[in-house]
């Protein structure tokens, strides 16, 4: 396999390398964090304006028209300046309505999110170890016909903007993803702040109203890219976080020479360096192989758990060598760490990923 990027995708990194550097320094975030909303609009809407937001959905539903891998070299550029906008979220919900929903649910939703216009979510998550592809939560049809939910979905992010929240759920038939309002009738929202700053929701169903988007491995379909998606996150996150710590340790000086010149520090950059390889590898050979529509095999889960346990490791060294300075929140070097450790804590620890794994190895059709 050939992970070099083509002209496009370098194209894209490019460009929203210079969309997040120019628009979301640290000052920025700062004051992002402290807002009420905690997204940065305007950088939504620059990145709006450049299509980015847009770039994997289908071009007759006003996006790129380019695919998922597009969509995860956007994602690793937003990690590397840890910009607070629910891309991830959006893009992946948005991808959901365009693959499997109706050209109603296409029409008042992909558009409008490709430019910007609204906010999208996904709700996989539910409280305890449990699989994400095996929800707790119900669907079935009411007296009147129609679908409601009832059940939890734990740390739905930005679920106070979201038009529509798509959430995985399990029916007498199987599992399904369905589009809900998070403000709507029988839906219950506990709204709280998360580790990087950001607002997440916990929300409960009591036969909540729901338009059903899709049946069979719909709910796999998307955890799955949920999944790459935040992997190509942490991997952004690690590789800003080292080069951070680089031009730190080159800079401070002790006992007459720089710090990176100890070996003990260098050890520490050097199992950083190891751990970003490892992620970088395998993200794109995960995203590689679900952005051309073949079976991933256990590609996935080895690539979320090397951004679960390798990136946390990478944020936690980052922290150490900085020393004191590293837990002063005016330097910015502090948001690698908790945006390490909130995505290694999305869809599953590393603990949980590795029994997943064991298994999807466990069954004698999966490809390794």
């Amino acid at each position: 396999m050939d992970f070099a990027f083509t002209e496009e995708q370098t194209a894209i990194r490019d460009l929203a390398t210079d969309i997040f550097t120019g628009k979301s320094g640290p000052e920025r975030i700062r004051a992002v964090e402290a807002s009420a909303e905690r997204i940065d609009r305007d950088l939504w809407r620059e990145l709006a304006r450049a299509g980015l937001l847009g770039i994997a959905l289908p071009a007759e539903s006003g996006g790129g028209g380019l695919g998922f891998t597009e969509l995860c070299v956007l994602l690793e550029q937003q990690g590397r300046s840890v910009a607070p906008v629910p891309l991830w979220e959006t893009a992946l919900a948005a991808a959901a309505i365009a693959e499997f929903g109706t050209p109603e649910q296409q029409r008042n939703y992909v558009a409008p999110a490709a430019a910007g216009e609204l906010f999208l979510s996904v709700g996989l998550e539910e409280f305890g170890p449990a699989d994400p592809a095996a929800p707790a939560t119900s669907a079935h049809r009411s007296s009147a016909g129609t679908w409601v939910l009832t059940g939890a979905k734990a740390v739905v992010p930005v679920a106070h903007i979201a038009t529509r929240v798509v959430v995985s759920a399990t029916t007498t038939t199987g599992t399904g993803l369905f589009l809900v309002d998070p403000t709507g009738a029988g839906v219950r929202a506990e709204t709280n702040e998360t580790t990087t700053r950001a607002l997440a929701a916990n929300l409960t169903f009591d036969n909540a109203p729901a338009e059903h988007l899709a049946d069979g491995d719909s709910v796999q379909w998307l955890v799955s890219r949920a999944e790459i998606a935040l992997a190509a996150l942490q991997a952004g996150v690690g590789a800003a976080a080292t080069a951070q710590a680089v031009t730190y340790l080159n800079e401070r000086r002790q006992f007459g020479r720089p710090l990176s010149t100890f070996q003990a520090v260098s050890h520490q950059l050097a199992d950083c360096y190891i751990d970003l390889e490892a992620m970088q590898v395998t993200l794109w050979q995960a995203a590689w192989l679900l952005g051309n529509g073949d079976d991933p095999g256990t590609a996935v889960l080895v690539a979320k758990w090397w951004a679960t346990d390798g990136g946390q490791r990478v944020v936690h060294r980052v922290q150490h060598v900085h020393g004191g300075i590293g837990v002063d929140i005016d330097y910015p070097v502090h948001r690698y760490l908790l945006w390490g450790k909130q995505i290694a804590a999305t869809l599953g620890a590393a603990s949980a990923d590795l029994a997943r794994l064991g298994d999807l190895l466990a069954r004698p059709e999966v490809a390794v």
